[in-house]
């Protein structure tokens, strides 16, 4: 007789103690949160006393280089310029380039000790309402106290709303081999209707007025909205043209025929007194220092304080992917500052 042969409950041992391992892991992240959220949001009386968080950001200040008394924050202006949400895996908080950039700014013009703001700019521009947010938040650090100073170093590109924000400078110099310009404005859309008839595919809107759906990619641009999307641009051109005429204190006749889209040379630039100075980061240290009459500055960065809760609730989730694929996002057609190649 063949030997009985034996049940083995090694299998389920081994589910068992994977099912344990993922339990305890589950119970210490969600008891993490919990104590991370605790702390994130409990109220300290000697930060409410100087203002809310968004008011007078409470940022994290890194030494970057050089040394003295008088200090200089370094921010960067790099990728296109646009407000952009960024889901959380546990949370839908929100990380927003454009806003970490002004958050720096009010931190900076908070700060009494900060005599200037070193703007290290590497972008093709992006949209007209964020570009200009930004500009106009550097000149208010300059004008919250007296002699404060905003030096803007090219790295690689200042284009189009790149270049808008450097025109709240009081100095620009780029690399030798930057590009820069491309002042102008642009909008962009897909137009389906020759497709959409070969496909039988057909367009159902109902609108309270003839212009409700202005660029409606299933029907012909008719002339007269054509004009009313010119209207615009012209007059979002118009107010970068002013605001390079101002930065660079030029004229409209000088300005307007190098304002039309395209790109300089850095040689070029300096030419045409687009940049004030070609060179590396220790001209753009030097020009700061001159600008504000010191033989030495102290550098620092601006880092966002981190906890546990922001740890895991910055990790990209499902939503994220889902907000990407989102078809009706108000993205697909606006007035842009962009460099486009």
């Amino acid at each position: 007789m063949a030997e009985e042969r034996k049940c083995s409950h090694a299998a389920f041992w081994f589910v068992l103690v994977l099912f344990g391992l993922g339990l305890g892991v589950s119970l210490l992240v969600n008891f993490g949160l919990i104590v991370g959220m605790a702390v994130t949001h409990t109220p300290r009386p000697e930060l409410m006393a100087r203002g809310g968080e968004d008011e007078f950001p409470r940022l994290n200040e890194r030494w970057s280089y050089g040394k003295g008394r008088v200090k200089v924050v370094r921010i960067a202006v790099e990728g296109a310029i646009f407000r952009e949400r960024m889901d959380g895996l546990f949370s839908s908080s929100r990380y927003d380039k454009v806003e970490a950039i002004l958050r720096q700014i009010r931190a900076a013009q908070s700060d009494d000790a900060v005599r200037a703001i070193l703007l290290e700019v590497d972008s093709p521009g992006g949209a007209v309402t964020p570009s200009d947010e930004i500009y106009r938040a550097l000149n208010e650090f300059k004008s919250s106290t007296s002699n404060r100073k905003v030096v803007v170093f090219v790295r690689d590109l200042a284009a189009s709303g790149g270049y808008y924000v450097a025109m709240a400078a009081d100095r620009i110099i780029a690399e030798p081999t930057a590009i820069v310009g491309s002042i102008g404005v642009i909008m962009e859309t897909i137009n389906f209707k020759g497709l959409s008839e070969k496909l039988g595919v057909t367009d159902v809107t109902i609108k309270s007025g003839a212009n409700k759906d202005l660029l409606n990619p299933f029907h012909d641009v008719a002339p007269e909205q054509r004009a009313l999307m010119q209207k615009l641009i012209d007059d979002m051109y118009n107010r970068f043209l002013g605001i390079v005429i101002k930065g660079r204190a030029s004229d409209d006749a000088t300005m307007r025929p190098l304002a039309d889209g395209r790109v300089f040379s850095a040689e070029e630039a300096l030419k045409l007194k687009l940049v004030d100075e070609l060179g590396y980061f220790d001209k753009a240290v030097a020009a700061t220092k001159k600008l504000l009459g010191e033989k030495t500055v102290r550098i620092v960065t601006y880092e966002q304080p981190s906890d546990f809760f922001s740890l895991f609730g910055a990790s990209s989730g499902p939503q994220q992917l889902l907000h990407n694929l989102d078809p009706t996002r108000s993205e697909r057609v606006r007035m842009l500052y962009l460099w486009k190649p």
